[in-house]
C-alpha cells in the first residue's frame, strides 16, 4: 500500500498549492488509474498469481496519452533561428512513447529496498533544478513535491524496508517523472539540452535498455520478470543490498550532475 500513500501525499499537496491546473489534473487522473491497476497487480502477487499483462499494457497506454489531453506534449526543438516544430503526429507519438517507457522503467528497477525511491529522488531533484534555471515554476513545484515525497518514503523504504511501494507506487512515480520532464526539460529544448532529462533519468533508461537487449538475445519474453537487472548482477557479484543501492545512487548522482553542468554550460 506504499504506492497509495505516495499518490495521496503527492496529489493532495499538488492540488492544494497549485489548484486544478492542467499539470495537476494530469498527475491526479493518470496517477489514480496507475495506482488502482498497480494495487490489483500487487494483490494478485500476494496470492502467488500473475496479473494479466495486456490489461496493464492497455491502461499504461491510455495513461501515457493522458498528458496530451491536457496540452502537455513534446512540441519541437528551439534554435538560434527559431523554433523547429515537429509534425503533430511525431509529437504525439514521442510523448506517448516517453511516458509509457518511464512508467515501466521505474517499475523495472524497483527490485531492492530503497532503489526506486532513491533514484526517483535524485531524478526529480535534477528536474527541479533544471526547471528553476529555465524559470518553469509550475514544473519546479511538481518536481520539488516529488523530491519531498520520495525522501519521506525513503526513510521507511531503505534497507531493511518497513514499507514497499509495489507496482502501484513505482508506475506512478515513473509517470510523474515523465510528465515533469515533458512539461519542463523537453519544453523549448535545444538539440543538445534534450540530453538533460535523458541523463537525469539515465539509470532506469540504461538498465531497461540492457535488460531488454539481454532478453531479446536469450529469446525470453520482454515482459517476463528475471534476474538480469543491474541490481541483481551487482548482488550476484557479492555486494550487499546497501552497497548495491549506494553504488547505483552514485551513478544516478553522476548522471544528474552531468545533466545540470550541460544545462548551465548551454544556458
Amino acid at each position: 500500500m506504499g504506492g497509495a500513500a505516495l499518490y495521496v501525499g503527492i496529489v493532495t499537496t499538488l492540488l492544494i498549492v497549485q489548484g486544478a491546473t492542467s499539470l495537476s489534473l494530469t498527475i491526479a487522473i493518470g496517477g489514480l488509474a496507475l495506482v488502482l491497476t498497480g494495487l490489483l497487480d500487487d494483490a494478485a502477487k500476494t496470492k502467488g498469481k500473475d496479473f494479466p499483462v495486456w490489461p496493464r499494457v492497455i491502461v499504461y497506454l491510455v495513461v501515457a496519452a493522458m498528458p496530451l489531453w491536457f496540452g502537455i506534449e513534446i512540441e519541437g526543438l528551439s534554435s538560434p533561428h527559431g523554433m523547429l516544430i515537429f509534425p503533430h503526429w511525431l509529437g504525439i507519438v514521442g510523448s506517448i512513447v516517453w511516458v509509457f517507457a518511464l512508467i515501466n522503467m521505474i517499475n523495472f528497477i524497483d527490485g531492492v529496498d530503497g532503489l526506486a525511491s532513491g533514484v526517483a529522488t535524485l531524478s526529480s531533484l535534477t528536474l527541479f533544478v533544471a526547471a528553476l534555471i529555465k524559470h518553469q515554476f509550475p514544473t519546479a513545484l511538481l518536481a520539488v513535491i516529488l523530491v519531498a515525497a520520495c525522501i519521506a518514503f525513503l526513510m521507511y523504504n531503505f534497507y531493511p524496508a518497513r514499507i514497499f511501494m509495489g507496482d502501484a507506487g513505482a508506475t506512478f512515480l515513473g509517470y510523474s517523472l515523465a510528465v515533469t520532464a515533458v512539461d519542463g526539460a523537453f519544453k523549448s529544448a535545444t538539440l543538445v539540452t534534450v540530453a538533460v532529462p535523458l541523463l537525469a533519468l539515465g539509470v532506469p533508461i540504461l538498465d531497461t535498455a540492457v535488460v531488454m537487449l539481454r532478453r531479446l538475445l536469450s529469446g525470453k519474453g520482454l515482459h517476463r520478470a528475471d534476474k538480469l537487472h543491474t541490481h541483481h548482477v551487482l548482488m550476484r557479484w557479492g555486494l550487499t543490498q546497501i552497497q548495491t543501492v549506494s553504488f547505483i545512487y552514485l551513478i544516478a548522482a553522476l548522471f544528474s550532475l552531468l545533466s545540470l553542468v550541460l544545462l548551465l554550460a548551454l544556458s
